[in-house]
């Protein structure tokens, strides 16, 4: 199935095909235009990106700093994983001779454990000592975990914190690698660190916020729009916020209805511009946190004055039993691939090391329709067949031959990730809270 990728359920319309053959046409000043952009804002150390395919539009609607996917991932892409892991840690800590990976909390979860266990093995593989050090209480010596899908048996010790560094047992590294997003804010253990900590604690999601990550996102593609000679529109999902959220006492609601029915209407505008007959939708969704929580489609102000109580707690809580106080209202983007027989909605999920894209997969959802979020329960990940490193075209295919809807995956990918170093930037100007 490695060779296999989705299908479009809808023929490319002008917009996509016209981004497509930019990106060949003007590729050596799209790639020199990144070259810019990593000079001037480093990327981050590592990142995934959701994409949604409509055929008419390539847009990401969610950007992860602290990427858990690692084992869905082809094989065939360690050689690159590898490759961008030295260029990471040398950027973060050029003396680096050992890696301190700090994971989640979770001791159950044995796909997030299977993901710890592939990144501390292509960090080892990339020539650097690892050890993995648990912020969960519970872990209170060395503890083995053995996990039965690959075998592999993962080692969390402790972290302790030893004067301004953190170490696992008398190992005490210069780099300290965050696989945790810290969406229950930054502990004491990892604040004033002399050690080099990378993604930054203040980008975790007790501080980020979805709508300052795609504020940035928006200037980026402004800017490469220019470039590439596009309409923005093409690759940019349009948003607008709300605050002051209360979903259980139904405080902010007016807030909801008036801008989703603003963003709706500016999506019948483009669409019309285009001649695009779909209907357009806009997805609702807390302005912190991941894990596909507090996410909801609206395609017009009823479907938020009628949420019924299960729907408004649903909406409510994040990760970490968080309350939902903010929301971002983003443009729906429909997912016109589809997977397999049956035709299960798909999208790609693109993961970059440094500033290179090293592979993804494709996220399908057999329970859930175009319309619809599909990080939710009935998801299953088939990994992109990569034949070869997709950070540049293929100018002897046509441009929506496979190599190159890779290309534009990683491109629009790579936007995403110019808009998380601008992001990290900004935050790193901000006092840690």
């Amino acid at each position: 199935m490695l060779g296999t990728i989705p299908q479009l359920s809808t023929p490319h319309t002008a917009p996509l095909l016209r981004f497509e053959q930019q990106l060949i046409a003007r590729s050596a000043d799209i790639e020199a235009w990144f070259r810019r952009q990593w000079l001037a804002t480093p990327p981050p150390f590592y990142a995934s990106v959701d994409l949604r395919n409509a055929g008419f539009k390539l847009a990401p609607v969610d950007t992860n700093l602290f990427p858990g996917g690692f084992n869905n991932l082809a094989p065939s892409m360690e050689p690159l994983c590898i490759q961008a892991i030295q260029s990471a840690v040398e950027r973060a800590c050029p003396t680096c001779t050992g890696v301190l990976l700090v994971p989640e909390n979770h001791t159950r979860n044995r796909f997030y454990l299977e993901n710890v266990a592939c990144l501390s093995e292509l960090i080892r593989a990339a020539g650097f000592h690892v050890r993995i050090g648990s912020l969960n209480p519970e872990v209170r010596e060395s503890t083995p975990l053995p996990l039965e899908a690959s075998g592999r048996t993962l080692l969390l010790e402790p972290l302790v914190r030893d004067g301004e560094t953190v170490r696992v047992g008398d190992f005490k590294p210069c780099l300290v690698l965050l696989n945790n997003d810290l969406s229950g804010g930054i502990p004491e253990i990892l604040r004033g660190l002399s050690q080099t900590v990378s993604p930054p604690p203040g980008a975790g999601w007790h501080a980020r916020l979805k709508t300052q990550h795609f504020s940035n996102y928006r200037d980026a593609a402004g800017e490469f729009a220019k470039v590439a000679g596009i309409d923005p529109w093409w690759i940019d999902p349009r948003f607008r916020n709300c605050g002051q959220i209360n979903f259980m006492k139904r405080e902010g609601e007016e807030c909801l209805v008036s801008n989703a029915e603003l963003l709706l209407e500016d999506i019948r505008e483009k669409y019309a511009e285009y001649g695009i007959t779909e209907e357009p939708f806009v997805i609702v969704k807390a302005d912190a946190g991941t894990y596909g929580m507090g996410v909801m489609t609206v395609r017009g102000a009823e479907d938020v004055r009628e949420m019924n109580r299960k729907a408004r707690t649903h909406m409510s809580s994040a990760k970490e039993g968080r309350e939902v106080t903010g929301a971002i209202l983003q443009e729906g983007v429909h997912t016109f691939e589809t997977w397999g027989p049956d035709n299960h909605s798909a999208e790609p999920v693109v993961y970059m090391i440094d500033r290179f894209v090293v592979g993804g997969f494709y996220r399908v959802n057999e329970k859930r329709g175009k319309q619809e979020n599909l990080n939710a329960p009935g998801m299953s990940f088939k990994p992109l067949p990569f034949e070869s490193c997709c950070n540049h075209p293929d100018l002897s295919e046509a441009p929506d031959a496979k190599p190159n809807r890779f290309y534009a995956y990683g491109v629009v990918a790579r936007l995403a990730l110019v808009a998380a170093a601008r992001e990290i930037a900004a935050l790193a100007a901000k006092p840690t809270a």
